[in-house]
């Protein structure tokens, strides 16, 4: 295929699947800010994480469940079925008079997002060979840029002018003009090899794991030792789950999760690595505005405006390292180097953060940033090289939910590295770290001048802590990707 091809069927299938790469990536960012007028509104401000928790569990059942499905039955129809699911979402969310009935609306908008996430990924594999992949990684990058940065913007102002429901209404005209785009991409029959039967067995036993783990890491981030029993009571439940699923999957013919595919080195290696790395930043992302806020003493905005080389940084890395691979035919030697640049950036914050000004702290986060962008298109690419055609859906689905799992494990632990670092030092200062997660950085409002300064003492050293937490998990995705068989592209 000529360089003028390639552009031709990438750009053939392109703008279809770039409103659904950003309603995916938007969808939990615009919600995010949100919730404090959520939880006023209908009055549930202990059961506000569910409105993430309900998106995240849906989002990752469903990924297998299309990519599946688009292997089998061709994806254009999967994804218009996906933004059809959105819609719904949407809708159901936005007129819900009760948070039970918000809480279905989010578990149907997670469905569609993690179908979305995993045939976007896919039906760009399908249209340009691999190698080639890399030359088109700045459009794809864009969109997720796009997405992060806009997200919390229009979120806020949404909320603010026009109410909480808004976020959600405004949904449905981008999902409008996405289904007519989505209509041009050239459709592909599917690959069903005389008969499929879809694995109803196996996406009920991982929803029993994919649930129950990811609530008990959701009951672990709260912090308080009476969350534990349930923490543990639930993880027990995912372990067994888990257990039944590789049974029930060795012995299907068609199994949900090809475990033959997800055990092959550079395939496991590879989806390890990336839930490192994602895991990471999103953690990072989770606790930095209580550090910049309660730490550093940003307000809001200044906060803000610290945190935006993180996108922009990520959307650097991205493009760079899709360039690159493009240009060399390497492909993890770049997310190796990456996420060893992030580590190191992420320990020389650790060590300096309480001396250095604001704009070496934001170069900084940039600088972990771009090493985590490196890694993105890489995985991407190298796990649907090795899967090959027939399995790209099933492939792209991995890597979808091993950086869903990997985000709620790294906050989780991260989290729990916070506290227990307070927990060590003063029981009243680990208190207030616990309430300033599940309040936000408006609780410092509330403190004395005794209290802000007693808990900036201690948050320092604490995230001191988080930040070599987070560089040791950077370390480990790079070493990770120096296990990974396939380094060159071909």
């Amino acid at each position: 295929m000529t360089p003028p091809e390639m552009r031709a069927a990438f750009f053939r299938t392109f703008p279809g699947v770039a409103p659904a790469i950003i309603l995916s990536a938007i969808d939990q960012t615009i919600t995010a800010t949100a919730l404090p007028a959520i939880a006023g509104s209908l009055g549930a401000v202990e059961s506000l994480s569910w409105v993430v928790v309900a998106y995240l569990v849906a989002a990752t059942i469903a990924a297998p469940v299309f990519g599946r499905l688009g292997d089998a039955f061709g994806r254009r129809n999967l994804l218009l079925a996906a933004l059809c699911l959105a819609a719904c979402g949407a809708a159901i969310s936005a007129t819900a008079p009760r948070f039970e009935v918000l809480i279905v609306g989010r578990l149907v908008q997670g469905l569609a997002g993690g179908g979305l996430a995993t045939l976007a990924m896919a039906l760009i594999g399908e249209a340009v060979p691999p190698r080639e992949r890399g030359r088109f990684q700045a459009w794809i990058v864009a969109c997720f840029t796009t997405a992060s940065c806009l997200g919390p913007l229009a979120g806020g102002w949404l909320t603010e002018e026009f109410g909480w429901r808004a976020v959600f209404w405004v949904l449905l005209p981008w999902i409008g003009l996405a289904l007519p785009l989505a209509l041009r991409i050239p459709a592909v029959p599917g690959h069903r090899h005389g008969g499929f039967r879809f694995d109803l067995a196996g996406l009920l036993l991982f929803a029993g794991f994919v649930g129950p783990a990811l609530l008990a890491l959701s009951y672990a981030q709260r912090l308080v030792l009476s969350a534990l029993p349930m923490a543990i009571g639930l993880a027990l439940v995912a372990a067994l789950a888990l257990h039944l699923l590789v049974r029930q999957e060795r012995r299907v013919r068609d199994p949900l999760l090809p475990l033959a595919l997800l055990a092959e080195p550079t395939i496991l290696r590879s989806n390890l690595m990336t839930a490192c790395a994602h895991g990471a930043l999103v953690a990072l992302l989770t606790f930095l505005p209580i550090f910049l806020q309660s730490v550093r003493g940003a307000t809001p905005a200044g906060s803000g405006l610290l945190m935006l080389p993180l996108s922009l940084g990520g959307g650097i890395g991205g493009l760079t390292a899709g360039a690159l691979m493009t240009r060399t035919g390497i492909a993890m030697p770049f997310a190796r180097w990456g996420l060893a640049i992030a580590a190191a950036a992420l320990a020389a914050i650790a060590l300096f953060a309480g001396r250095i000004p604001d704009w070496e702290m934001a170069a900084l986060f940039g600088l972990v940033a771009l090493g985590f962008g490196c890694s993105y298109p890489v995985v991407q690419i190298v796990v649907q090289v090795a899967a090959g055609p027939a399995r790209l859906g099933a492939a792209a689905a991995s890597v979808q939910y091993a950086r869903t799992l990997g985000a709620a494990a790294a906050t989780a632990m991260l989290g729990a590295l916070l506290f227990g670092t307070l927990a060590a030092g003063d029981a009243e200062v680990a208190s207030l770290f616990a309430q300033l997660v599940r309040r936000g950085p408006g609780l410092l409002a509330e403190l004395s001048a005794e209290q802000q300064t007693g808990l900036r003492a201690g948050l320092g050293e604490a995230f001191r802590s988080a930040f070599l937490g987070a560089a040791a998990m950077a370390g480990l995705g790079s070493w990770l990707a120096g296990r990974v068989p396939m380094q060159r592209l071909g």
